[in-house]
């Protein structure tokens, strides 16, 4: 496999690994659950999901899982999904799915994550790139808003929780 990593000097982006298990684990709360993941992790399944990222890395699949890790010791501060593909999509439009531990909150490395990636998306062909959070989850629109997404329409999840979606044209990104 290709091992990608992406860096802007303060976090970087790599593909996740077995060994991040336990750090995910460890940094899983009740907000990440609630956001993000829909059920606490347990490490068998959050090793399969690992297990599975790595097959999309190889396969050139629809899913690129990032970690987001930050020092020189690369510390996993949280992660951050892009999809090619998924139920909703334009063709095109790429999405985004981010999540910070507790104690990595509040510094803008989410949103710098977003931006990297949104990077790499425009560098692999995508146009646009789509940001979608539940109206109370305010942290996660705040980032959208300030890696420069706008709002666009509302629309609803296959569990029928309504999401508003924010968006970035990533043409800007390619020139």
């Amino acid at each position: 496999m290709h091992e990608v990593k992406l860096s802007d000097g303060i976090i970087a982006l790599s593909p996740l690994r077995l060994d991040d298990a336990e750090a995910h684990l460890a940094g899983e709360d009740e907000p990440l659950v609630r956001w993000l993941s829909g059920g606490p992790g347990t490490r068998e399944g959050v090793e399969a999901y690992i297990r599975h990222c790595r097959e999309q890395w190889e396969t050139a699949g629809p899913l690129r899982a990032f970690g987001i890790r930050v020092g020189a010791h690369e510390v996993l501060a949280g992660t951050i999904d892009l999809r090619f593909a998924a139920e909703g999509l334009a063709p095109g439009q790429v999405n985004i799915a981010y999540g910070l531990y507790p104690s990595w909150r509040g510094r803008g490395l989410a949103t710098r994550a977003v931006l990297l990636v949104s990077r790499y998306a425009a560098s692999e062909g995508g146009k646009e790139a789509v940001i979608q959070v539940e109206p109370e989850n305010a942290a996660s629109a705040a980032v959208a808003q300030r890696a420069g997404f706008i709002p666009g329409k509302h629309t609803h999840g296959e569990d029928g929780t309504r999401l508003d979606r924010y968006l970035r044209d990533l043409c800007i990104e390619t020139q």
